[in-house]
């Protein structure tokens, strides 16, 4: 009787101290992945060396570009009746 009193004290121990631990690994890794996302998260709204971000179209280019493009492209079809 009284090595089962002490071999479940050992268990209820050893579970605790396991909890413990996975707990403790489990906040580590979970502070770990918010700080890789942060970083992410602060590489995608700065631009690196060399890269450019255009807002928008000078106007020089929209004239020419709505110049291109009058009238469109002509596509020949035929008419098919069932």
């Amino acid at each position: 009787m009284k090595y089962i009193i002490i071999i479940l004290g050992i268990g209820w121990l050893l579970g605790q101290l396991i909890r413990y631990f996975l707990r403790s690994k489990l906040a580590r890794f979970a502070q770990q992945v918010n700080e890789a996302a942060r970083e992410q998260q602060r590489a995608q709204q700065r631009p690196s060396n060399g890269d450019i971000n255009v807002d928008h179209i000078p106007r020089q280019h929209q004239q020419k570009r709505q110049k291109d493009i009058k009238g469109g492209e002509y596509v020949d079809y035929e008419e098919v009746k069932e």
